[in-house]
């Protein structure tokens, strides 16, 4: 176990698999007490008990962002099982396949769709900030990090609440960074691109992944312990100079793309 997060609290908002499960191990590795929040509460479950078996101290707790009593509960729970909030890393999204294969356009999006998708993936970061910002100024500072999508620079003809709920991420990052900064909290965003989860090595044809790997300039995709070493970095001492900044871990993938 290294000492990078030595008393150190972080949590993992979305820890039950994937990058988010990946980032809890990263952080535990690192000396972080991890609190591994989701909706997921088996799967959350199973991550912490992991941890703890690998020598590390972990908690599970259950979490709805789109409520924010549940929010506030989960963070509420943090503080009084672990005693401080240092670090908050936001990772959770709606993904399902029913949201995303209804996500298309401006004209023929369903409202639920795009209510929902603004709800989870942008209220909801809203409203773990909103509980956890409190808990850090408590004891002195702490660090964010929410979790973007190349889809935030881009545009289509399909995924529009996604991108717009990603775009919106940005936003929240620089204004959560410029209000609590010089109080010592940080907030910034990783921008990702292609990443080989599991459930995206189940679900691309082969066609799609030949598409998506030529469109990088690193000689093979993304993992989640990749984004989980970024993370890791920037809820980090190491990083005390970066705040309000968007920052692609992406493989190249968004090089010519604008946006900041």
């Amino acid at each position: 176990m290294g000492d990078r997060f030595t008393g150190k609290v972080v949590i993992v908002a979305g820890g039950a698999n994937g990058i988010g499960a990946a980032t809890a191990r990263r952080l535990s590795r690192d000396g972080a007490t991890v609190a591994v929040a989701d909706i997921d509460v088996a799967g959350a479950e199973k991550v912490a008990a992991e941890l703890q078996e690998a020598g590390g101290r972990a908690m599970a707790l259950g979490m709805d962002l789109r409520d924010e009593a549940s929010v506030a509960a989960m963070v509420g729970a943090v503080v009084a099982d672990l005693g401080r909030v240092d670090g908050l890393y936001n990772v959770a999204a709606d993904t399902a396949p029913a949201t995303i294969g209804s996500d298309t356009d401006a004209v023929s999006v369903p409202l639920d769709t795009w209510d929902r998708t603004i709800e989870v993936n942008l209220r909801g970061y809203l409203l773990t900030c909103r509980h956890a910002v409190p808990a850090m100024l408590a004891n002195g500072g702490g660090a964010i990090v929410c979790t973007s999508s190349l889809a935030a620079y881009g545009g289509g003809s399909t995924l529009i609440s996604y991108g717009v709920s990603k775009a919106g991420v940005h936003a929240l990052t620089r204004y959560v960074a410029s209000t609590w900064g010089r109080q010592g909290i940080r907030c910034n965003t990783v921008v990702l691109g292609m990443v080989m989860t599991e459930a995206l090595k189940s679900g691309i044809t082969a066609e799609a992944m030949a598409q998506l790997t030529a469109s990088l300039h690193v000689p093979e995709p993304g993992t989640p312990d990749d984004v989980a070493d970024a993370v890791a970095f920037l809820l980090s001492d190491e990083s005390r100079y970066i705040n309000g900044e968007s920052i692609r871990v992406d493989g190249g993938m968004g090089i010519g793309q604008g946006g900041s």
